[in-house]
């Protein structure tokens, strides 16, 4: 990237790419030493140049730095961070489909590493965010024992799908009966390369799964991000929950509902184009919940959404 050669500007446009090949690595550069924030790691992109839009832009600065040509991208977050000396607006998208082969055409150092890798690298602050919606699946399945009868039969047939990011809101069950159930899902999610987290309300610390997912009141109550957890979800239905999201550091958002649902009938719908507005405020990777399906993947993607989050969309 060469968008912060000069001190002089105070507000910055920038398009970067998380770029996945055929093995699922994605490709990093490291930025040189002369540049704002040199010597860290990066996603390539560059600086939006008046009258092109984003994506215009991506593909030129990808010729330009790695003389690839980007055949699709598509948009995965955007970033607005502030530092001391400017403030930055990052449209970031998912590059999976290229042509030609990666090379470092300005001398800067290139590598292609696995998605679960990028924590050990030194990036930019505003690109945390980045990295976990790079991680991050596009499905997110919620276990709920009021609607499963047998959480750990659809826990299988969760795992089966390949679903690997996955919440066990079992807030009916008795204690003997959710520790029962963590014992064998927690290592049975690990074999199978998926994250189990647990919801809150039913477990605030006792038991060690791969994350925490926040209820939107015990979110409220924290003042700093709850520790001992690779991941932390939060559920959120305003503004307000989502920027206290941020601000504690949770790594990913719910945000519901977005379509009317069965469950909750009396909960009003945000609907695509609010979903949309609150999504591009955030910081965070926000999934969409809410009288959807796999099927709506697409739409969520375009109004600004990780993916889509389901307790019926997965085991219908």
């Amino acid at each position: 990237m060469n968008h912060f050669r000069t001190t002089a500007q105070k507000f910055l446009q920038v398009a970067a790419g998380v770029i996945k090949n055929a093995d699922g690595r994605i490709l990093i550069a490291r930025r040189d030493e002369s540049l704002h924030q040199g010597g860290l790691w990066e996603f390539p992109g560059g600086k939006i140049e008046a009258g092109e839009t984003p994506e215009q832009a991506l593909f030129r600065e990808l010729k330009e730095e790695l003389d690839i040509d980007t055949l699709s991208a598509a948009p995965l977050i955007t970033i607005h961070h502030r530092y001391p000396d400017r403030d930055v607006t990052l449209r970031v998208f998912l590059v999976d489909r290229f042509s030609g082969t990666a090379k470092g055409c300005q001398e800067q150092p290139i590598r292609w590493v696995e998605p679960n890798e990028l924590n050990r690298f030194a990036f930019p602050a505003a690109n945390r965010p980045i990295i976990a919606a790079a991680q991050l699946p596009p499905f997110y399945a919620i276990l709920d024992d009021q609607v499963s009868s047998n959480p750990m039969e659809d826990l299988h047939k969760l795992l089966a799908q390949g679903i690997d990011l996955i919440q066990a809101r079992l807030k009916t069950s008795p204690h003997d009966r959710i520790d029962e159930f963590l014992a064998i899902a927690s290592p049975l999610c690990s074999k199978h390369g998926a994250a189990l987290l647990i919801n809150s309300a039913v477990d605030f610390g006792q038991h060690r799964t791969h994350g925490l997912h926040l209820t939107a009141r015990d979110l409220l109550a924290l003042s700093e991000r709850p520790s001992g957890y690779r991941w932390i979800g939060a559920s959120c239905h305003n503004l307000q929950e989502l920027e206290h999201a941020q601000k504690i550091g949770a790594d990913f958002a719910v945000l519901a509902p977005v379509l009317p649902t069965l469950t909750h009938p009396e909960t009003a719908a945000l609907g695509w184009k609010r979903f949309a507005a609150l999504a591009e405020g955030s910081n965070i990777p926000v999934y969409a919940l809410g009288g959807l399906t796999k099927k709506d993947l697409s739409a969520a993607r375009d109004a600004g959404a990780q993916g889509i989050a389901g307790i019926s969309a997965f085991l219908g």
